[in-house]
């Protein structure tokens, strides 16, 4: 079974982070809400994963970035590789794909009340707390 590869961005401005909720009609984790990111593609970096697709979902660019955790779902043999974004260029206004119904600003305790893709994002969240 081969592993799928992801990444997935944090926004964090402000001590809030940008969530997606993703549409109801996903296969894996509908109507959940979930960091921002996805396949890596054939020959591309993380790094490039993270930028082509923040660009895709949400219209911004990753300028400053950082990885803090790589996640296994056994759900689905994916494996999840989490960077916070501290800056940027663009605005998250609109989205940009069909992959989320609605994005939103959250503090951290706002975070950990809402249903979230995975349990474990809750800790990852929590950690960004003392940035």
């Amino acid at each position: 079974m081969e592993l799928k590869v992801c990444a997935l961005g944090i926004l964090f401005r402000n001590g809030e982070i940008l969530l997606g909720k993703r549409a109801k009609d996903r296969t894996s984790y509908p109507n959940v809400w979930d960091m921002i990111g996805g396949h890596c593609e054939n020959g591309e970096t993380l790094t490039q994963t993270l930028i082509r697709e923040l660009q895709e979902e949400i219209g911004v660019t990753p300028i400053q970035f950082e990885h803090i955790s790589t996640l296994f779902d056994s759900n689905n043999d994916h494996t999840y590789h989490v960077f916070v974004v501290t800056d940027w260029k663009g605005e998250p206004e609109r989205l940009q794909s069909d992959e989320h119904s609605t994005i939103g600003w959250f503090s951290i305790n706002e975070a950990l009340k809402l249903e979230l893709a995975l349990a474990v994002y809750r800790d990852l969240f929590t950690s960004l707390e003392d940035r």
